[in-house]
């Protein structure tokens, strides 16, 4: 790889990471553009995608922080109460409410990190995987507009749920996002989508989206750089740190126009979008 394509490389992932378009689609159609090989080599994919969590933190370092101070000062309000059909529920702060979702949105990520991680990175390198998860990720957007269109009734109702969603929203985002490990399945389509087809307000699911990536991306990358993939790496050091560089500035500013989009945009663009790729790829692959 060279330090030009390591730049466009990371250009790319930055972004696509938060518009509902696969980032990792779109490194794998960029890496065959430019003939990069790195298909036995993941580790640059985890960089730029942990430059791409990095600027997300920037971006909402004020809710992120208000999460946390929230959490720690509410630890003494924790109460175990229940309710007039006799079930058990804990009773907390909105913070303590908020993070406790997003950690229940991360148990099947969690699963199909422990358990398919090998077959997850086998599919990197198909650029047919692609093509077949972009019209997936196309058909989930169209859905998605048309079932959280103003007067149609929703699964899960998003107004009697506590910070705009439910447990059991935020495990099917979850279920969502794990989903979306395959290349070419946007992560932010997938989770976006599936939170409107539950029922929860587009001003509610682009924050939780792009909040509930943060751990498991970081966590991995940490796992890669412990586990000595750093120094195993066949992209130079240079590379690596061109395309962090880039992923992460180009993140900032399509994390900002991603927040504006979900609440205003028709998906439905971006679904034609994925489509017109997937046809491309299955043309001239």
């Amino acid at each position: 790889m060279e330090w030009f394509e390591a730049i466009i490389l990371g250009l790319v992932q930055g972004l696509t990471e938060f518009l509902p378009v696969s980032s990792s689609g779109h490194l794998e159609i960029g890496k065959v553009l430019l003939g990069v090989e790195t298909t036995d080599d993941l580790l640059f994919t985890t960089l730029v995608h942990t430059a791409t969590v990095l600027s997300t933190i920037v971006v909402f370092r004020h809710q992120i922080w208000d999460l946390i101070k929230g959490f720690f000062t509410g630890l003494k309000d924790w109460k175990l109460l229940k309710d007039a059909d006799g079930h058990h529920y804990l009773s907390c702060n909105d913070q303590t409410d908020y993070l406790l979702k997003i950690a229940v949105s991360m148990i099947p990520v969690f699963i199909v990190g422990v358990f398919f991680k090998d077959f997850v990175e086998g599919l990197f390198g198909s650029i047919t995987v692609v093509g077949l998860a972009l019209v997936v990720t196309s058909a989930l957007l169209f859905f998605s507009d048309y079932a959280s269109r103003p007067g149609r009734k929703s699964i899960f109702p998003a107004n009697e749920s506590r910070n705009g969603l439910s447990y059991w929203q935020a495990f099917a985002v979850g279920l969502g996002q794990a989903f979306a490990v395959i290349p070419g399945l946007s992560r932010s389509g997938t989770t976006i989508s599936t939170g409107l087809i539950c029922g929860v307000r587009r001003e509610n699911m682009a924050q939780f989206s792009f909040l509930m990536v943060l751990v498991p991306i970081l966590g991995e990358s940490l796992l890669e750089i412990v586990g000595g993939e750093l120094a195993a790496s066949s992209v130079s050091a240079l590379c690596l740190f061109l395309g962090f560089v880039s992923a992460f500035l180009s993140g900032l500013f399509a994390c900002n126009a991603m927040v504006a989009l979900v609440k205003r945009a028709k998906l439905s663009w971006f679904a034609l979008y994925c489509l017109l790729a997937a046809v491309l790829i299955f043309i001239f692959s």
